[in-house]
């Protein structure tokens, strides 16, 4: 079984300190529904694009958000593994109860191939690869990875997920330790950044980290792509500490993004909530006379049935009248 090594440096310690307390924060926050509504798509979407991008899909960010409100079918390999992608994204959160196993992470890579690359969706390498970069006239390996035949390779996912299950380190340790042994053991011909990825998040949310709610991380990595491959391979020595305190400031950076993401939504709607000047009239005309019609406001404000109508209908939207009776007989009373 793994026995990963890292040093609880004090940086390490001071984001963890951090990541819970930026984390409680968001927590504490009383978000509307259609702004969590909002923010969880967005997330979704930046988290699509952002992992896809730095495996080098070429579709921007406009094409992708495009791409996934428009809910049409894709039409190359680009758009099919960004909706595939995405659509795994939305499934995890029903899957944080189930066994994280080899079938499980068998399942979610046979997705993530579906229809991109069916030949080896699902199925563990037994060929060798490394990682690396071309040249002109040479490839640069940044990886070998320690194993390149199927069963092996079986084995060390098998003594991965078995350390997941009963190690008791932290849940922000747990992830990062996962995220690079994953791409150290580099079990798939195709889609094993992507599929890391995705399984951390996983992780994240089984262990109540409300990561696709509140916050993605896959835009930190691509943020500095260079750097973020530095520091996965860093850990490939043995000791993941740098690696760690980079994975710590990911989560901590993603968090402080989304505090001030919900701050400013929750701004905006504030102010897209708020009276106009004629709605203030008529909420003053409310509490004088305690209830109101259409009627009413057409005499006291001179202003057509429609108007009336309309005020009424967008403060009662905005949650400062409640309207009683029948259709016919109908009057707002304040909220």
């Amino acid at each position: 079984m793994l026995n990963p090594k890292f040093s609880l440096t004090s940086k390490l310690l001071t984001n963890l300190t951090e990541i819970e307390r930026f984390y409680g924060q968001l927590e504490g926050i009383r978000i509307p529904k259609q702004l969590e509504l909002n923010l969880e798509r967005t997330n979704l979407i930046e988290s699509s694009y952002a992992s896809n991008s730095i495996e080098g899909n070429p579709l921007s960010v406009g094409e992708v958000t495009n791409l996934l409100l428009s809910d049409r079918v894709p039409t190359n390999r680009s758009e099919k593994e960004v909706v595939n992608y995405f659509s795994i994204l939305k499934s995890l959160e029903s899957r944080k109860n189930e066994a994280f196993n080899l079938s499980l992470i068998l399942d979610i890579h046979k997705q993530l191939l579906d229809g991109v690359n069916d030949d080896i969706k699902g199925q563990i390498r037994n060929v060798p690869i490394i990682v690396g970069k071309r040249q002109p006239d040479q490839i640069i390996i940044k990886h070998n990875p320690p194993y390149h035949d199927k069963e092996r390779i079986k084995t060390a996912l098998d003594g991965l997920t078995e350390w997941l299950k009963n190690t008791d380190t932290s849940p922000i340790l747990k992830a990062g330790i996962f995220h690079h042994q994953f791409v150290y053991l580099h079990p798939f011909e195709d889609g094993n950044g992507r599929i890391c990825r995705l399984l951390t998040a996983l992780i994240l949310l089984s262990a109540n980290y409300q990561i696709n709610k509140y916050f993605v991380l896959d835009d930190y990595y691509d943020v500095d792509r260079t750097l973020y491959s530095d520091s996965l391979h860093s850990a490939d020595k043995g000791d993941k500490t740098s690696w760690l305190e980079y994975f710590t400031d990911g989560v901590k950076y993603s968090l402080q993004s989304a505090l001030g993401r919900v701050q400013e939504g929750i701004t905006k709607l504030t102010l897209d909530i708020r009276p106009s000047p004629r709605e203030q009239q008529v909420l003053e005309i409310v509490r004088q006379y305690k209830e109101i019609t259409s009627s009413d406001l057409v005499k006291e404000l001179k202003i057509t049935r429609q108007q009336a109508f309309n005020l009424l209908k967008s403060l009662s939207e905005k949650g400062f009248l409640d309207k009683k009776g029948t259709t016919k007989n109908s009057f707002y009373v304040l909220k």
